[in-house]
Parts: C-alpha cells; sequence; structure tokens
C-alpha cells in the first residue's frame, strides 16, 4: 500500500485516490515503455535492500507504518529489481523512475534507482501471468505493472522459472564457447559459410553469425559488467540450438578450423557430419526411457494427431506464380458442344528462334515469370532429379509439431528420383505453379533462414508412387521436441504417408546454396512466343 497527498485511512483506503491512480498509471507507461525500447526482454539481477531503501525515505514513524505494506513490499522485492539492456549493453531500470513519483514518493524511487543501476545481471526474467503485482486488494490499491503479452511464457513442459534456469545455463554454457572460439575463427567460419562452398552451409552461418555479433559487441567495450550483459541479452533471444555451439555443427566446424585443418580438409569433415541421413538423424532405436518421455511431451502438447500425415493437394499450396488462364469458352452447338476442348498455347508463327539464355532464377523470377503465360521445365532423361513432395497434417486444426506455425513440410529423396516414380515422362513438363519452401512462407525473412530457401516448380500430373513414412524430421520439428527425437524418427520411418493417389504438391526443387537443381533448362511463353533459358543458381 502507498498513499498520496490524499487524505486516506486503515478504513477508506486509496482505492479511490484519483492522485494515487495517476501515479499508478504512470509505473505502468515507463515500464510498458522501457520493455518496449528494450526489445520486450527483462533481466533479473542481484539488486539487494530495495525494500529497506524505500521504506527509509519515509522519516515520520506514522508515515512508515502506513506504507510499510507487504503486498508493496512483495513487488518491490521481487520484480524491483528487473533492467533492460541496450544496444551498448548497458542496463536500465525496468520500473524505477523519479520523474513518475509524486514529490512524496521521489526519494524512494530515486533510492531504489541507485541501487539497481549498481546490480548485476543475473538472469533473463520470464513470466506466464500478466499482472506483476497485485493492483488492488480491497480498498487498497499497490503497485504493479503489466507484462508485455507477446512476451508472457506460455511452455507447457517448462515452467517460467525452469525455463530461467535453463537461460542461465545457458549462459555459462555461451561464455565457455566465446571464451574458447575466439572472434578471428568465428570470422573464418562466417566467411567459409558465405561462400557456399560448405555442403548445407545456411543451416549453420545464423549460429555463426549469431557467435561472430556478440564478439563484435563484446569487443567494443573494455568494461567487464557490460561485457557480460551482451551476452545475456543475446541468450534471452537466442533461436533454439544457438546456445550450445559446442554440441552442435558450428561447435564442430569451429574445433576444426581453431585446430589449423586445410580447407579440403575441413569441407571433407563438415560435408560428412551434414549428410542429410545423418545430420541431426538419431542413428539408434529410441530407449524405453526416451519413448516414455515422447509419450509424456506428445500428451502434454496434445500433438498425437499431428503424427499423420498425407501428400499435400495442389489447390492448399500458396503460390507464387500460376499459369495464366485463358476465357473459357462458351458452350457450342451440337452433341458435344457442352466438353470444354483442351487449351493449346497459341506460339505466333514465324517468330524467330531464340538462343538460350542463361540467367539465375531470381533474376528469371523477377524479370521473366511476370509476365510468363505457360513455364515448362525439362526433366533429365539420363540421370536422376531433384523431386520434392509437400506433405501437410491428415487431421484440420491440429497443433504445430513443426517450427512454423502452419502443419505443411516437406521431404525429398537423397539421391534424387526418376521422373517414373511420379508418373511422369523425361522431356519437356509443364509447370502448374510456383511455390517457396513451406517454412518460408509466412516467414519475415530471418525467423527460419537456418532452414535456407528456395522455390518449387509443382508438376503437373506429379504423383508419388513409393512410401516414404511420416516425413517427420528432427531438423523441421519445434523445440520442445528435441529431447525426443530419437522416439520420433523410428515411428516417422514406420508410419504410413496418406494421400499418395490424391496429393499433388509434388515439384522440382530449386533451392539456395544447394545445387542438385542446378543447372536446369526452363521453357516460357511469353506473349506467345517460346523462349528457353538455363538457369545455373540460385543468385
Amino acid at each position: 500500500m502507498t498513499q498520496t497527498a490524499a487524505v486516506c485511512d486503515h478504513v477508506h483506503g486509496n482505492v479511490n485516490d484519483a492522485g494515487y491512480s495517476a501515479f499508478q498509471a504512470r509505473v505502468k507507461a515507463r515500464f510498458s515503455k522501457n520493455m518496449a525500447e528494450g526489445k520486450s526482454l527483462a533481466f533479473a539481477t542481484d539488486a539487494t535492500g530495495l525494500w529497506q531503501a524505500y521504506l527509509g525515505t519515509f522519516t515520520d514513524p506514522a508515515d512508515r507504518r502506513l506504507h510499510d505494506c507487504s503486498v508493496c513490499r512483495h513487488f518491490i522485492e521481487r520484480f524491483g529489481g528487473l533492467v533492460t539492456i541496450d544496444e551498448s549493453g548497458e542496463t536500465r531500470s525496468a520500473i524505477w523512475d523519479p520523474e513518475d513519483a509524486p514529490e512524496h514518493y521521489k526519494p524512494g524511487f530515486a533510492a531504489m534507482l541507485r541501487i539497481v543501476r549498481h546490480a548485476s545481471v543475473t538472469g533473463v526474467f520470464l513470466s506466464s501471468v500478466s499482472e506483476l503485482g497485485q493492483a488492488k486488494t480491497g480498498v487498497w490499491s499497490h503497485l504493479a505493472v503489466t507484462f508485455p503479452v507477446n512476451m508472457l511464457h506460455h511452455d507447457r513442459l517448462l515452467t517460467a522459472g525452469q525455463k530461467m534456469a535453463e537461460k542461465r545455463e545457458d549462459f555459462g554454457t555461451v561464455m565457455r564457447a566465446l571464451d574458447e572460439f575466439t572472434a578471428d575463427h568465428v570470422q573464418t567460419a562466417v566467411d567459409l559459410l558465405k561462400t557456399d562452398t560448405l555442403y548445407q552451409s545456411e543451416r549453420v552461418l545464423g549460429q555463426a553469425q549469431w557467435l561472430q555479433s556478440i564478439h563484435t559487441k563484446r569487443h567494443a567495450t573494455s568494461d567487464a559488467r557490460r561485457r557480460e550483459n551482451h551476452v545475456w541479452a543475446a541468450v534471452a533471444s537466442a533461436p533454439q540450438g544457438f546456445c550450445h555451439p559446442r554440441s552442435s555443427m558450428i561447435g564442430s566446424l569451429l574445433e576444426d578450423i581453431a585446430a589449423g585443418m586445410e580447407f579440403s580438409q575441413v569441407s571433407k569433415r563438415f560435408a560428412d557430419k551434414m549428410h542429410p541421413l545423418r545430420y541431426q538423424r538419431p542413428q539408434a532405436a529410441p530407449t524405453a526411457g526416451n519413448i516414455a518421455q515422447a509419450e509424456k511431451v506428445f500428451e502434454q502438447l496434445g500433438l498425437a494427431p499431428a503424427l499423420h500425415r498425407r501428400i499435400a493437394r495442389f489447390e492448399e499450396v500458396p503460390k507464387v506464380w500460376v499459369p495464366r488462364v485463358q476465357p473459357a469458352r462458351g458452350a457450342g452447338s451440337g452433341l458435344f458442344g457442352h466438353l470444354v476442348p483442351k487449351v493449346q498455347m497459341t506460339v505466333k508463327a514465324g517468330s524467330m528462334a531464340m538462343p538460350i539464355v542463361t540467367m539465375t532464377l531470381q533474376k528469371f523470377v523477377q524479370t521473366v515469370a511476370p509476365d510468363a503465360e505457360q513455364l515448362e521445365v525439362m526433366l533429365p532423361v539420363a540421370h536422376k532429379a531433384p523431386f520434392i513432395v509437400i506433405t501437410t497434417a491428415v487431421h484440420a486444426e491440429v497443433p504445430p509439431i513443426f517450427q512454423w506455425d502452419h502443419p505443411f513440410a516437406w521431404y525429398v529423396w537423397h539421391e534424387g528420383a526418376a521422373p517414373d516414380q511420379y508418373g511422369l515422362s523425361a522431356g519437356w513438363t509443364e509447370v502448374a505453379g510456383v511455390t517457396r519452401l513451406p517454412a518460408r512462407w509466412n516467414d519475415d525473412g530471418q525467423r527460419f533462414k537456418h532452414q535456407g530457401d528456395g522455390l518449387i516448380l509443382l508438376l503437373k500430373g506429379a504423383r508419388e508412387t513409393r512410401q516414404a513414412g511420416a516425413g517427420l524430421f528432427p531438423s523441421l520439428l519445434r523445440s520442445e521436441l528435441h529431447g525426443v527425437r530419437a522416439t520420433i524418427e523410428a515411428h516417422s520411418r514406420g508410419a504410413q504417408m496418406g494421400g499418395m493417389a490424391e496429393g499433388t504438391a509434388i515439384g522440382y526443387d530449386l533451392r539456395n546454396g544447394q545445387g542438385s537443381g542446378y543447372p536446369v533448362t526452363l521453357r516460357a511463353t511469353v506473349g506467345g512466343r517460346i523462349h528457353t533459358y538455363k538457369i545455373d543458381r540460385w543468385d
């Protein structure tokens, strides 16, 4: 309980005190503003003695007794030490600013602010409830703030306290990695990964750049506390898996670089470990304990229906390009006038045969595809092609099992596949539409870039004839399932993919940084003329 200059007593309290209500609102607004400027990340500190410092500013014994409120004490001792961290690594109190307080409270706010300014960060702060504190009890109002809705902890497997403990462990893990791998080691790794000379480098580049940014920020200051704060800030917002570099592929790459290996050896070792049949794929059957853990996790998350998978249909997939459809003709006369004839693209007679133009896929998408009435792709005769199959959940409205918020995913056959596996023939095949890699459908450009990027040329008439299981791969699954991936992998291998006859979302796989689909020959009909293009790379 606290009071403003208005008269209050233990009978009437201060709940109707307009001055105090305005004071409450300013404190809440300050917290909301600080959280927004701090990217909605709050941190706990080792600040102690806040309540004593606050209460000690009320020198009149009767006044001090009036303010000696257990609800306010709980709020100040539990949340009063919260801070945000700015880009320079400096901390700022998330709550206290004397400018928000009436004159009677300014000394108390200033005293707490001094303590918090000198405190050290001890962890990431998380909350599963929106109100920090208790704004009202009976006839009394108290200090309380509202935690940002977008940062509320909703994990059904770990409590907020357990997740905060996990973040403290992550901090120690990252600090040890930064000590072991120098800024030069990390810079070399980033340079190699950016050249696309390492197999599936896009899966590791993000984590390498994350470590690089921490090194850069730490190097910019000599203040030990600010250097630690940069690590805390990075850990608080780190993507899943980034805080364990020593046990991930970036750690393996950095170890090889630190050991002074030649590029050829580094590249070979990296490719061996990134092989699609090994990367994040359990190599042994799940233990009884892992199976039991998986049962518990799937029950808690309600994910059992999401295990049933089928091949998606063409009409379910968002497209970035579709053929230009000619207007339907009206019904003709005669016995068979109600039938719709096959539409043929009209190619202008006498047009000059144009030479094949070589360009990147990105240039083709930007300059050719927007005006194309029809696209075709040349399927190979003598070798297998990089086909890709888009999958989805059998049941509607299932909880997300993947890292993104929709049920679509994909699978490929590692060695590629022959066209006849999909009921197709070598030669020119019509492209029914173009879509992006499912992980990037709703992406803002950053969240799932570790999955790479790609365009899929959806092929008219394609149907899968080979059973692939459920197609649930550990590298695509949501983070809560990492610990039970051995069980999920075993289930996926033994399951049956549904929708084999109806599934039509099947296409030719053109990825960024993965060269199996290049070069590929495309044919575009533009303005009634056919132009042929050799696509040699992504960009």
